[in-house]
């Protein structure tokens, strides 16, 4: 519950600020919450993937963005009720899509019953690994692994194009007139 009151403080923190740096450092923040919930929920490797990603990749890539533009974020012309509806109405499907999940590590869960004794049965004449969490993360889901890795990799590019953008606007002499509020 602890977890959960800082994730809501920082996310409420996020929307009422106007200075996007602490809206980037916030973002940080608020992955890293997201990466001790998922460690405390036993799910390491997305636990290591948000934090990967989610503070170290996307941050950098916030504060590369954040060069490169302006330092507070401008004024909204239009009424925030529409993008709050939508929101709201959004999560609302998503809880009431989970009213009928069972319970976290409820020993009947399809989890337990279908999927895991499968894996336990097969994994180690399949896949000759005797460890079933890396079977299951290095064979089965190797794909989405794999997947994982493209995401971080095209972070990694995105930050060098930034960083070099950036390289050549001060190389011109560009003033930076456009940085309002700096």
């Amino acid at each position: 519950m602890a977890l959960f009151t800082m994730l809501v403080m920082t996310a409420l923190a996020i929307v009422r600020t106007r200075r996007l740096f602490a809206t980037a450092m916030l973002s940080g923040v608020f992955s890293l919450l997201s990466a001790q919930l998922f460690v405390v929920l036993d799910a390491v490797d997305v636990a290591f993937t948000e934090a990967a990603v989610g503070a170290g990749i996307s941050t950098v890539l916030m504060l590369g963005t954040l060069a490169l533009t302006g330092r507070v974020e401008k004024r909204s012309t239009h009424s925030p009720f529409l993008p709050l509806l939508v929101v709201g109405m959004t999560g609302a499907v998503l809880i009431y899509g989970t009213l009928d999940m069972p319970n976290f590590g409820a020993a009947d869960a399809p989890a337990q019953t279908h999927v895991s004794p499968d894996y336990l049965e097969r994994s180690p004449h399949e896949i000759g690994v005797p460890n079933v969490v890396t079977a299951v993360l290095a064979s089965y889901r190797g794909f989405d692994t794999l997947g994982e890795t493209a995401v971080v990799f095209t972070a990694g590019i995105g930050v060098l194009f930034l960083i070099s953008a950036l390289r050549r606007r001060r190389e011109t002499g560009d003033s930076g007139n456009d940085r309002k509020g700096a």
